[in-house]
């Protein structure tokens, strides 16, 4: 459950407060921001985890409106709407590494809503067989890689945890 922050309607244990008061601010922070909002059905054997979250047909993505919580009804809007939609959960799962929120509604236990902050879409560049330098500054390893054809330079720092685990998937 590392990373992931649970609460759970009822549940008497001292941190659900806490986790409700952190996903209660994480949802009012998704203000204008786009995020994709997935529905999907949960699994006969109940595990989540092995639900198929990949784009499908009837998910949605949007800017996302006025995001808030009152009492533990998740209110919020599409940006092309004034009408404001909202779900009552019996549980919520943040997963603060991914950004994103599993909402278990009380309405529909079979069901689960994932809101994500839309993925991060990284530029890719290909360098092939560039010029390196390698050089050691106190613990941290710089490997510096220039393509002259692309005008391009690349530098990487690595402490040593980060170069142990390249060397391990190195052949």
């Amino acid at each position: 459950m590392e990373g992931k922050i649970l609460w759970q309607q009822g549940n008497p244990k001292p941190d659900n407060l806490d986790n409700f008061a952190v996903i209660q601010q994480w949802w009012s922070s998704l203000a204008n921001k786009q995020v994709t909002l997935a529905q999907r059905m949960i699994p006969q054997a109940g595990d989540v985890d092995q639900l198929d979250w990949e784009p499908q047909r009837f998910d949605e993505v949007f800017e996302i409106k006025n995001p808030e919580i009152r009492g533990i009804t998740l209110y919020w809007q599409k940006p092309d709407t004034s009408q404001t939609r909202n779900t009552t959960p019996h549980q919520l799962v943040l997963d603060t590494h991914l950004q994103q929120l599993y909402i278990f509604p009380q309405s529909q236990k079979q069901l689960v809503i994932r809101v994500a902050l839309r993925e991060v879409n990284y530029e890719t560049i290909e360098v092939k067989n560039p010029h390196w330098l390698y050089r050691r500054v106190g613990e941290n390893h710089i490997l510096t890689l220039r393509d002259n054809h692309q005008q391009l330079e690349v530098k990487i720092t690595l402490n040593p945890d980060s170069l142990s685990q390249l060397k391990e998937q190195l052949p």
